[in-house]
């Protein structure tokens, strides 16, 4: 089971901070990525990290959000700085066996948390 918080409301140019603990089992092995999702449009890919720590970004993100985890605590954050009105969406986790930018190629989803960047 993967737990997304740390969605809010925030300014452009703000940063926040997302996090998603992993319980029930272990994803230290796993791919653990983000997406988002805006009303009416489909599920993207926002940037994933492998547990040997590689990742990897959407061209739209980068420079912007970093992401990482912490194996022991079975936790992935993701910190997005540089907020635009355009980064507004729900944000999901998802862990799957590779690294991937298919939302198909994840088995386990959060329920994902809602960031909102106002102009």
């Amino acid at each position: 089971q993967l737990q997304a918080s740390g969605g809010g409301l925030v300014q452009a140019g703000g940063s926040l901070r997302l996090s998603c603990a992993a319980s029930g089992r272990t994803f230290s092995r796993q791919a653990l990525g983000w997406f988002r999702q805006a009303p009416g449009k489909e599920r993207e890919f926002v940037a994933v990290i492998r547990w040997s720590g590689l990742s990897d970004y959407a061209d739209s993100v980068k420079g912007r959000f970093t992401i990482s985890r912490d194996n022991a605590k079975n936790t992935v954050f993701l910190q997005m700085d540089s907020l635009k009105p355009a980064d507004t969406s729900v944000y999901y986790c998802a862990a799957g066996p590779v690294i991937s930018h298919s939302a198909g190629e994840y088995d386990d989803w959060g329920q994902g948390t809602q960031v909102t960047v106002s102009s």
